[in-house]
């Protein structure tokens, strides 16, 4: 492998020099920690993380290389960036096909080892996610600050950012044609969708049918579903636009699950307002209580946005899930209007399974 000196500026001024592998490309984006230990692979193939810049907390990654059954998505990677303290280059897993800095260099996605990642997180933990930028240390001549400082002025803030219409699909498609016939249907609007998501529907007997995150509702259900699923993903719930509409025409028609930014919008859609964070919620180690049975979560999460708890109360919904970390929304409920959501991602794998039977609690309680 190929190695070159690279740089990460932080729009606080802050700059990190260390060696680049991926593509020696420069990418800008909002730079985000993940506390996760394992499950890299499903980290840079999630949709969620469009125009993200990823700092992995775990000391090394690409030790065990990626492989083709395990993509969360359609094989594009969205995000900006990777940042390790150490990348491993000779992976070792039997499933293995090609190593981390391969697959990231397809898709001109850079990255940068060697740099003291510890401290990058604690500057986001203190200062919140902000962007930032990864760059060949050559681009910038003699003067690395001069040239992050113009460099990270070009990137985006993520409050305000739409970016569900770039990973949503374009036409609806089924993931399981083969799907016995009689099967109940689920319609999931692709907001971002991970496969897992559709996997799990999949294994619980379900022909999934995928739509783009604008498909008309009526469209939807001529489909004859037996449930909606409203998908994760990327950037400002505020400004997708078309959901909030889309689910309205559903609400009290159709048993909708709902899940991060699926969750998000249901809340838009219901009548609250949504909120960026400070520094979000990304990894696998996420205490979550279920305040339906007192019991409590591991999850895995990935969001910068939540749901605004008082405007949600104010309107008698009940809180389902909460935060146990920052007190902040993590699912809702609704009987009467039969929709169910959670803002962590039960789907998780690799990571806590806690979370799987949601699945069946959904299908048991609104599928009848």
């Amino acid at each position: 492998m190929n190695r070159w000196e690279s740089v990460i500026y932080l729009e606080n001024g802050h700059s990190f020099e260390g060696w680049g592998f991926g593509s020696p490309s420069a990418r800008g984006g909002e730079l985000v920690f993940n506390t996760g230990m394992t499950g890299y692979q499903e980290i840079i193939t999630d949709p969620s993380y469009a125009r993200q810049i990823v700092v992995m907390t775990y000391p090394e990654i690409g030790n065990t290389g990626i492989n083709e059954e395990d993509v969360e998505s359609d094989g594009r990677l969205y995000l900006s960036g990777v940042v390790a303290r150490r990348y491993c280059k000779v992976p070792s897993n039997w499933r293995s096909t090609s190593t981390l800095s391969d697959y990231l260099a397809k898709s001109s996605v850079p990255g940068i080892e060697g740099v003291d990642t510890r401290r990058i997180t604690q500057i986001l933990r203190d200062e919140g996610a902000q962007r930032a930028i990864i760059f060949p240390k050559a681009d910038a001549k003699s003067d690395v600050q001069a040239y992050g400082k113009k460099m990270v002025q070009t990137v985006p803030s993520m409050d305000g950012l739409e970016l569900v219409s770039e990973v949503s699909c374009r036409t609806e498609w089924c993931f399981n044609e083969n799907a016995k016939a009689g099967s109940p249907i689920a319609v999931v609007y692709d907001y971002g969708v991970k496969y897992n998501i559709l996997r799990n529907f999949e294994k619980r007997g379900f022909k999934v049918w995928v739509v783009p995150h604008n498909f008309p509702y009526q469209d939807a259900l001529a489909l004859k579903p037996s449930a909606v699923v409203l998908s994760n993903g990327p950037g400002d719930p505020a400004r997708v636009e078309g959901a909030v509409e889309q689910i309205q025409g559903v609400l009290g028609k159709k048993p909708i699950m709902a899940i991060c930014m699926g969750h998000q919008l249901l809340g838009r859609a219901l009548g609250a307002n949504t909120y960026k964070l400070k520094f979000g919620h990304h990894g696998i180690n996420h205490p979550v209580r279920d305040n339906l049975t007192g019991n409590i979560l591991i999850t895995s999460q990935n969001h910068g946005f939540v749901v605004d708890e008082k405007e949600l109360l104010s309107r008698g919904y009940a809180i389902s899930h909460v935060n146990l970390n920052d007190g902040t929304v993590e699912g809702m409920v609704s009987e009467k209007e039969g929709f169910y959501s959670v803002q962590f991602h039960p789907e998780s794998a690799p990571g806590p399974n806690d979370g799987d039977a949601l699945f069946d609690n959904f299908m048991r309680g609104f599928l009848r």
